[in-house]
């Protein structure tokens, strides 16, 4: 019979070599998403996906899916838009209203995750300075985004959104760009899709993955980074 791992009022979790098998990665149940706990979690690998109505479940998969930012692949009809400028693009000018719009892109897909528990918790994340955001606008309207979490010199990208063709697309491209240029060595992308894939993404073994955090999560990064700025016209 299978066990799972039930958290207490501590901030700890178990070994991440003791989640199932199946489903792939599914660590512990409970405790809460205050910010500790959250940070916690990412550091170790560990994040937190349920649905509404449901405890709070934390997983951590086995391979991981990653990109490290040097080895981003952007393909030709990509580039020739990005070229084009069609849209603006800015940093955590909208970071509420980014995860809004994920929740209701997601709305009635197996992305119903994003409830409004998990809003609040990482609107406060975001207020401390561990969850960022990227905007993609075009003629001042919000038409696409993600956001994510950033410890050290690891970005850990949760979810996205476009309401034009290649909005995200474009936002991502653009924000894999400045954490190259931060010193960032690797983006989290948590599970395989073949969109992450097209990007460079690629798996690893999940002790290889945590060997990367511990080695880059307490570094600051080169350059000042996840400063707000306005639209970039």
């Amino acid at each position: 019979m299978t066990v799972l791992n039930m958290l207490d009022n501590t901030q700890e979790f178990p070994d991440v070599e003791t989640a199932l098998e199946e489903p792939d990665g599914l660590l512990a149940v409970g405790g809460r998403l205050s910010p500790k706990r959250l940070e916690n979690a990412y550091r170790r690998g560990i994040f937190p996906w349920y649905n509404e109505n449901e405890p709070i479940l934390w997983w951590s998969p086995n391979p991981r899916l990653i990109l490290k930012p040097k080895n981003l692949i952007i393909s030709r009809s990509l580039r020739k838009l990005i070229r084009k400028e069609k849209f603006q693009m800015s940093f955590d000018m909208a970071f509420e209203d980014v995860m809004d719009a994920c929740s209701g892109y997601r709305a009635g897909t197996k992305g119903t995750w994003i409830t409004q528990e998990m809003k609040t918790a990482y609107l406060k994340f975001h207020r401390l300075g561990f969850a960022h955001s990227v905007e993609c606008w075009y003629q001042r309207e919000l038409v696409g985004g993600l956001y994510g979490i950033a410890i050290g010199r690891v970005f850990y990208g949760e979810s996205m959104f476009y309401k034009y063709s290649n909005a995200s697309k474009v936002a991502f491209v653009r924000l894999v760009e400045m954490l190259l240029s931060w010193g960032y060595v690797l983006i989290d992308c948590q599970m395989q899709t073949q969109h992450l894939m097209n990007f460079g993404a690629e798996n690893i073994p999940r002790n290889e993955f945590v060997q990367l955090l511990a080695q880059n999560c307490d570094l600051a990064p080169l350059a000042p980074a996840w400063k707000p700025f306005d639209l970039v016209e």
